[in-house]
């Protein structure tokens, strides 16, 4: 029965496929065969990360159900949507999942362009991102990396096994929490340091989920979402997250929220709610306010540790880099420090490579987050017209065999001369993006990267599990290989 009430709304749609079956006189972009209706939707998991475009080129047109995506995978086409043509491809589209996760698109990362996303994202560079809070905050990264050490040093007398993704992610996850909730996850009523890679993980499935309703127009895609399940699904793996953003907001509702580090950017947008006057361009609501604590908690803590979690894993698959970095690391600094800086990260080189190279190798995000175009573009000669989702593949960019040597190969060597960087200027590396979309927390998460990694290398000595042998973790396509290592003291 629902496979007959599938068919029987799929009907309508065979038909305005059939009425847009007319030729075009613009040139648009190469791209694989698309069928009736679907159009590449049986091609989606092939996307990522380099297969279709190797075969397209550079600038490669796909449609999934109704909504036309071109997904760009060379250095120079990357330059022209996010620079020469940034302001008429910073847009964003919206889908059932980014609705979910973002309150109705009331957040930065995947608000349309406006002028409520220009003042969300200036209140969060004000708040947290500029260089005199960015220096405040300075004592809490280096306080929870002390713990961590400590930690660490227990596993290693113990000599126990450590998991990567639970320690880094319960590790960014405090400093998330502190810096821009004043929670300590050590003490906290309704989070602890077990739940975060829980959470991250439920918000990821959201991003990531798919419903019918963003390919499918009108209520025939919500139908089908209903028929299947979809729907229920997705408000399922929400509602947890929802509770922890909900959670936070009660803390900051508290009277005693202006006491130490409980001041922060929720406590002004409240404050700012509560002085609003008739006239104001722009009004705050709960769900700016949970908007903002879904973008800084997911974005703040699911890249800088996968971030971490490749490095770590390439420097033990390759142990002449690990040498090389931890040689420099306890040369340039003094011996039985007791804990690191900030300011120890100025006295390192090579290691700033090594952390350059794993943001090429391992972007935290094959694909930046879509673009959507607010009207029509040239992109490398064809024609993108208005609304249509642009995909930047940062993953095939940084592997371009055009553009790097050996691009599989991890070597922090090929940056020795290279005045490459990875901060939205040189488009063939782009983890962090580039324009007006580029990465608001850019340097707070170099820096959470840094200074973790740091720790990790001074105070210890890495390997594998007796049992598993580096030749036999394989990599494929940016998923995750490693997790349980072994630590000792150095």
């Amino acid at each position: 029965m629902a496979m007959f009430l599938c068919l029987l709304f799929l009907l309508p749609l065979f038909l305005i496929f059939l009425k847009n079956l007319k030729s075009s006189k613009w040139k648009l972009p190469p791209g694989p065969k698309k069928l009736p209706i679907i159009g590449n939707l049986h091609q989606l998991h092939d996307l990522p990360p380099r297969n279709l475009s190797q075969t397209y080129g550079p600038v490669m047109l796909m449609r999934f159900g109704f909504v036309p995506v071109v997904v760009i995978s060379s250095k120079e086409a990357a330059e022209e949507v996010l620079k020469i043509h940034d302001l008429d491809c910073c847009s964003r589209p919206e889908t059932e999942g980014t609705r979910k996760i973002s309150y109705n698109f009331k957040d930065i990362g995947f608000a349309p362009y406006g002028e409520e996303w220009k003042a969300m994202r200036k209140l969060s560079v004000i708040e947290l991102f500029t260089t005199k809070k960015f220096h405040s905050f300075r004592y809490i990264r280096e306080e929870e990396n002390d713990l961590l050490v400590k930690k660490l040093m227990d596993s290693a007398s113990k000599r126990s096994l450590v998991s990567l993704k639970r320690t880094l992610h319960a590790l960014v996850g405090s400093i998330v929490c502190r810096i821009a909730f004043g929670i300590n996850l050590h003490e906290c009523e309704f989070i602890d340091e077990d739940s975060i890679v829980d959470l991250v993980h439920k918000s990821e499935i959201l991003e990531m989920t798919s419903m019918f309703s963003d390919f499918f127009p009108g209520g025939i895609g919500r139908f089908m979402d209903w028929i299947s399940g979809q729907d229920k699904r997705l408000d399922h793996v929400f509602s947890e997250l929802d509770t922890f953003f909900q959670n936070i907001l009660n803390d900051h509702l508290k009277p005693v929220r202006r006491d130490g580090e409980r001041y922060g950017i929720i406590n002004v947008m409240i404050d700012m709610m509560e002085q609003e006057r008739d006239g104001d361009s722009f009004k705050l609501t709960t769900d700016h306010l949970k908007g903002m604590i879904s973008d800084i908690f997911i974005a703040g803590v699911s890249t800088s540790a996968f971030t971490m979690i490749w490095a770590m894993t390439e420097l033990i698959r390759n142990p002449r880099v690990m040498k090389k970095v931890q040689d420099e690391i306890r040369t340039n600094l003094e011996d039985n420090k007791e804990r690191i800086t900030e300011q120890d990260l100025s006295k390192l080189h090579y290691f700033k490579l090594v952390v350059k190279e794993v943001f090429r190798l391992h972007p935290a995000v094959p694909f930046l987050l879509p673009r959507e175009t607010i009207s029509q573009v040239k992109i490398q000669g064809y024609d993108i017209p208005t609304k249509t989702q642009i995909m930047i593949n940062v993953y095939a960019i940084a592997r371009d065999p055009k553009l790097w040597t050996n691009p599989d190969e991890f070597n922090p060597d090929r940056f020795l001369d290279s005045s490459v960087d990875y901060k939205g200027l040189n488009f063939e590396l782009l983890p962090f993006g580039s324009g007006r979309r580029i990465c608001p927390g850019m340097a707070m998460g170099i820096t959470l990267v840094e200074l973790g990694l740091l720790n990790l290398l001074y105070f210890f000595n890495w390997g594998l599990p007796e049992e598993v042998e580096a030749e036999r973790i394989i990599i494929k396509d940016n998923d995750m290989a490693l997790d349980l290592v072994q630590v000792t003291r150095h």
